[in-house]
């Protein structure tokens, strides 16, 4: 019995607890690293691609795009009058390969038919700038001015633009003065509004400090308000300048004469389907170009920048 006793107690030890405690973390830490394998640098290099942000930037737009065109697509294929995204493809760069000819009055380029539309909202923008914008800094600065047009601006503007086109034919005697007449009443309303809004927005302790140094009211004007309501000022003409190119296709439907309107209904009586849709586009463009250059300009434009 004491042999076995001894015999028991001189057996070999296993291995102390601390000692298996040493080998276990490596194991522990290899499998680590392994499950987080998201860390390692060629994992790291793909969350950093230089291209991802340009891909999401770019692939909705397409993605949307490429739906457009297929509805497209598919409504040619049940209609033989609709012409398809490709017939109207290959008539578009027909169009544009010379989109400034000029075969008679009547017979002009794409190119002379938008440039003529541009004129036209320009001149009535242009009109509309100059008496609304003013008449707009007034109303907003004296309650007698905001008191005698306000009834006047609640009545008018929501009378359509094109209800104005027989006033002006009437009092022009020519379709083209009657056009630019549309663009300058559709345009003077958002900025007339924008701008009293921008005036009666300036803080009041601004305006006491004018009056506590006895500044004159053109100091007012160029010290206090303009840069203070420049950001409605522009946020007036971004709206009107895209309510005047709407009017100006309308209008020029009903005139007749050159432009991109005039252009789209001659198009409808010739039956010239795929010309019709590449003028949509083409406004749609137009449009866009414009509005977009409007709102680069308002964003540069903010309250401490205008202030500075």
């Amino acid at each position: 019995m004491s042999a076995v006793i001894d015999t028991f107690n001189h057996a070999p030890a296993e291995p102390d607890t601390p000692a298996a405690a040493t080998t276990m973390p490596s194991t522990t830490e290899s499998t680590r690293r392994r499950a987080i394998g998201a860390d390692t640098p060629r994992a790291a290099g793909r969350k950093s691609s230089p291209l991802r942000p340009f891909v999401m930037a770019a692939l909705p737009p397409l993605v949307g795009l490429a739906l457009l065109v297929l509805v497209w697509q598919i409504v040619a294929s049940r209609n033989a009058g609709f012409p398809t995204p490709m017939v109207t493809l290959l008539e578009a760069i027909k169009l544009f390969a010379d989109p400034f000819y000029r075969n008679g009055p009547n017979d002009q380029g794409i190119g002379w038919n938008i440039l003529a539309s541009l004129q036209r909202v320009g001149m009535g923008f242009g009109l509309a700038a100059i008496v609304g914008i003013p008449l707009g800094f007034a109303i907003g600065r004296f309650k007698f001015m905001s008191g005698m047009f306000g009834p006047i601006i609640s009545l008018l503007k929501p009378v359509s633009p094109l209800a104005w086109l027989p006033i002006g034919l009437l009092v022009f005697k020519a379709a083209d003065p009657a056009a630019i007449w549309s663009i300058f009443i559709c345009s003077i309303w958002p900025m007339i509004i924008n701008t009293a809004v921008g005036v009666q927005r300036v803080p009041q302790d601004y305006m006491n400090v004018a009056r506590v140094l006895n500044l004159s009211e053109w100091k007012i004007l160029t010290k206090i308000l303009f840069p203070s309501v420049l950001p409605y000022m522009l946020t007036g003409v971004r709206l009107a300048i895209g309510t005047a190119w709407l009017v100006i296709v309308a209008a020029e439907m009903l005139t007749g004469g050159v432009g991109i309107g005039f252009w789209v209904w001659d198009e409808w009586n010739n039956l010239n389907v795929p010309h019709i849709i590449i003028a949509i586009v083409v406004i749609g463009v137009v449009g866009l170009i414009l509005e977009q250059a409007l709102v680069a300009l308002a964003r540069a434009f903010t309250y401490e920048d205008a202030g500075s």
